[in-house]
């Protein structure tokens, strides 16, 4: 696996600086490695910028090294203060434990379905592929005392050096300074390294480029601790390697991993798969080349090839469609992407001639406009009620004036009459009902 020239430094983008990448190269192409990122659990769910990290630790594993993904179920007691002019508040014991819980498990579910994705566009190989190796920092931290990490870390660790770090640098410029607890954060990352080294023999992290520091410290640490003497490694060639990977920002300038203002999950609780699938399918022109080499397994010539005909017709938006399906596949399976593609249709296309029910809700799921109903509650009720009741109009008024202006559509056919009635000559699939103000305003009336 090279990360350099030729690799994935240069064809996905997924590294941004590497410590001694001569020497890490080397070690990579002598033995398998082992290889870790952490999570921080200030929330439940793992969300679209977790992808970059995660996929550089997939192409990791894919090659056979064996990966560690670390929740920082202690650290995140505290807060990291890299990238941050503010401290973070303290997030209640309750808190972080649900967190934990919720992101072991959802890290489990991204790379069990980033390998089924990996089968399917890889060729196969003999290559042994470990699983990986969920941990939480506080199972070594919650028991370790003041005495034992002054001795193990305070001692091999320099204030001056400390002191520089940037995002220590940083927050001490700042009005509301830093405070000693998140001063030691960068200690207690270092000892998460330390610790990995000496009981999984994990050799390389990798983390967001704001947290270069960091990772340094735990470089750090590790060769001071094995250069002590009396330690069975004195004198050995340094260990311990950092990889970073770039904090993406759209086109514009934007924060990517934002839309509307909320973060993107990975969770179909708190985001479904239509508006996961939307918000890549939303890419912009001058993105989308980037985001199919970064998150995808498509080849370089396929990339290569799909760019070539969106350049010569944008308006089709092959290439977000593309990446969008890919990206949803990876995330969401090929049954995530077959129902984000049918709500599209529903929602934008409104394509409903062959709309089957239980396709249609599992489509929707958690979608506003999917409105779940007793046949008494809608059958026999006037259209122009159930336009207001479902607010695609404002009031009975607004939606008698849509039907005068021929704008309120039932099944995509103009409603006649202010006096027309849902009835179940109207139904799709028997259980169906797709009323419409305009081009923008849906409701989707589902019989239970």
């Amino acid at each position: 696996m090279r990360l350099s020239r030729n690799g994935l430094r240069s064809t996905r983008g997924l590294v941004a600086d590497i410590t001694r990448p001569a020497q890490l190269e080397a070690e990579i192409a002598k033995q398998p490695q082992t290889v870790y990122v952490g999570v921080d659990p200030t929330a439940r769910s793992l969300h679209v910028g977790h992808l970059v990290p995660l996929l550089c630790l997939f192409h990791f594993q894919i090659r056979g090294h064996q990966t560690i993904p670390l929740i920082g179920g202690a650290t995140g007691l505290i807060g990291d203060p890299s990238g941050r002019s503010t401290e973070r508040p303290l997030s209640a014991r309750e808190t972080i434990e649900y967190n934990v819980t919720q992101l072991t498990a959802g890290i489990s579910r991204f790379f069990h379905g980033a390998m089924e994705y990996a089968k399917k566009r890889l060729p196969a190989s003999s290559t042994q592929i470990q699983p990986p190796n969920v941990q939480n920092n506080l199972n070594w931290l919650k028991d370790l005392n003041l005495l034992e990490f002054l001795r193990t870390v305070g001692f091999h660790s320099r204030v001056n050096t400390m002191l520089a770090r940037e995002s220590v640098q940083a927050r001490l410029t700042s009005q509301q300074g830093i405070s000693f607890t998140e001063f030691t954060y960068q200690l207690l990352q270092a000892y998460d390294f330390l610790t990995l080294h000496r009981q999984f023999g994990c050799t390389i992290q990798i983390g967001g480029s704001d947290q270069w520091g960091n990772i340094i410290a735990g470089i750090e640490l590790i060769n001071r601790a094995n250069a002590a003497p009396g330690t069975q490694q004195e004198g050995t060639a340094d260990k311990g390697f950092g990889i970073t990977t770039p904090l993406l920002t759209t086109a514009s300038g934007q924060k990517f991993g934002k839309s509307a203002g909320n973060a993107v999950s990975l969770n179909e609780e708190d985001t479904s798969v239509f508006d996961f699938y939307q918000f890549f399918l939303r890419s912009s022109d001058a993105d989308v080349g980037r985001y199919l080499r970064m998150f995808t397994l498509l080849p370089q010539e396929k990339i290569d090839s799909v760019m070539e005909s969106h350049e010569r017709s944008p308006e089709a938006r092959v290439a977000q469609r593309l990446l969008a399906e890919e990206v949803t596949e990876l995330v969401h399976g090929q049954e995530g992407v077959a129902r984000a593609q049918l709500a599209t249709r529903i929602l934008y296309e409104r394509d409903i001639a062959t709309a089957r029910a239980d396709d249609v809700l599992a489509a929707l799921r958690g979608n506003p406009v999917l409105q779940l109903c007793d046949a008494s509650q809608v059958i026999d009720v006037p259209l122009i009620k159930l336009a207001a009741q479902f607010r695609i109009a404002a009031s009975n008024s607004a939606a008698r004036q849509l039907v005068t202006a021929k704008g309120l559509y039932l099944n995509n056919a103009p409603v006649a009459n202010v006096h027309q009635k849902l009835s179940t000559a109207d139904l799709v699939d028997g259980r169906l009902a797709f009323l419409r103000a305009g081009s923008q305003k849906l409701a989707v009336i589902a019989l239970n």
